[in-house]
């Protein structure tokens, strides 16, 4: 039976009385914005049909203090392991796609999903996003669990992986609930497109089955997945309709489950071995700028994720005006970790070395973090929604990540980097209001230099 989650009709009429609006209203919503209660979706329209440089300027502003306000300064890092490119579906955009006969598939053994672990922990990683393609013979439900225990059961000296995240394909409850049992982090499923006529034109397979796609949230709810990621692949489809679809399916989530997002991801389409597809809808570097910052404020309480699909200058300005987790050092290959392999799923644009981003984002003054402390600790779904909603996140964000980032610079770094880490770690330390919190906090970073690990608020 097909969901009503989203109403096209609708969409395009705010789309299209939207087209112009004074500068008052632009400037009234931008006040709303700055309550952190988000904005309705009529709201939003204006902001995307906006076009003034100056009250652009006042967008961004207002993005970067929402960010600011709701998860501070800081950044977290994660690294996806692409686990089998095996796929059923024919998706126009992908390299994994059925027809691409010159693609020599594989899924990894459990031996080398904790070679590639191992590979990821020593890179400083403390979160992985799994990453499978559809094939119900050679990605089933119980290899997918297999390759998450495996992954939380590795290890080096330089610890373990504290957190799987997982993309694979709409599935079934029963499905659903071997996930939420095998300790999943976040279940990401992206709509890629949800203009339904662009959407079952670029699929062929399972996939193309747009209610199957639109409707997987509400299984893996009632599975008791209640930390659900959301996403567009941009450039498939204008992005205006793109971003009032994300706020409206967010807006219904939790409407009907009182738990909205817990991550929006916001892809662009990249060109890949084998895709012969070419965007209609092309997304400028601006406006890729601009819907980032239009959905920091219209869904303030969401994570917002960028990839290496974008460029490391494009990545600098993202992180000022709302994003605040991104993939670094990734690889995009199967077991492609510390090996030369071909034939990605798309073309990687930031193919710096963790260490390299890092040392970027502190000389901004950004914090990096590698915590996990919420979901072991069951901040998820309503609990998560109750603290992030009033920015009162921030208070757990912001020693978590010191205390992360400590763990990374004894671990991991030396020469001028560890001097510089551990200056922002005291500018910080500083800026935790409780001082009860903070003499804590500076407790435990004596433990980490001692050798403790994984200690965490």
């Amino acid at each position: 039976m097909q969901q009503r989650v989203i109403n096209e009709k609708a969409i395009r009429d705010v789309l299209s009385s939207t087209r112009s609006a004074s500068s008052q209203t632009i400037q009234a919503i931008l006040a709303k914005a700055r309550e952190k209660k988000g904005l309705s979706v009529k709201e939003v329209g204006f902001l995307v049909n906006l076009k003034d440089p100056a009250l652009l300027r006042k967008l961004f502003e207002t993005a970067g203090w929402v960010k600011d306000q709701i998860y501070g300064e800081r950044l977290v890092f994660f690294a996806p392991l692409y686990i089998s490119d095996f796929c059923v579906n024919d998706c126009a955009y992908c390299s994994f796609h059925a027809s691409n006969t010159g693609l020599a598939r594989r899924g990894l053994t459990m031996r080398e999903i904790e070679e590639q672990t191992r590979h990821i922990i020593n890179m400083g990683h403390k979160r992985i996003l799994v990453e499978f393609g559809e094939d119900p013979a050679k990605s089933n439900i119980d290899y997918v669990v297999s390759a998450i225990r495996r992954i939380y059961a590795a290890s080096t000296p330089k610890g373990t992986i504290r957190r799987v995240n997982v993309n694979i394909a709409a599935t079934t409850l029963k499905d659903y609930k071997k996930l939420k049992q095998a300790k999943i982090g976040t279940y990401q499923l992206f709509q890629e497109t949800y203009h339904r006529w662009t959407y079952e034109r670029l699929h062929r397979g399972p996939k193309a089955d747009y209610d199957r796609q639109i409707s997987a949230y509400g299984r893996a709810f009632k599975a008791g997945i209640d930390d659900l990621g959301l996403g567009v692949l941009f450039g498939l489809y204008d992005w205006r309709f793109e971003v009032l679809a994300l706020v409206s399916h967010a807006q219904y989530l939790e409407k009907k489950y009182n738990v909205g997002p817990h991550t929006i991801s916001v892809p662009r389409f990249q060109p890949a071995p084998s895709v012969t597809f070419k965007p209609e809808y092309k997304v400028s570097d601006a406006d890729f700028l601009k819907l980032i910052a239009i959905l920091r404020i219209a869904v303030p309480y969401t994570g917002m994720i960028i990839s290496t699909r974008e460029s490391a200058p494009i990545r600098k300005k993202a992180f000022t005006i709302g994003i605040s987790q991104a993939s670094a050092a990734s690889c995009t290959t199967i077991g492609g970790y510390g090996k030369k392999r071909k034939e990605p799923q798309f073309i990687i644009q930031d193919e710096r070395p963790l260490e390299e981003v890092i040392s970027d984002i502190i000389e901004k003054g950004f914090l990096p973090s590698f915590c996990t402390a919420c979901y072991r600790l069951g901040r998820t779904g309503e609990v998560f929604m109750g603290i992030s909603k009033p920015g009162d996140i921030h208070t757990f964000c912001r020693p978590n990540a010191i205390l992360t980032f400590a763990e990374y610079l004894q671990d991991f770094t030396k020469n001028g980097l560890y001097e510089k880490g551990y200056t922002l770690i005291r500018h910080y330390l500083e800026k935790i209001e409780n001082r009860t919190l903070r003499a804590r906090t500076k407790e435990k970073l004596e433990e980490i230099k001692k050798g403790k690990r994984d200690l965490y608020f």
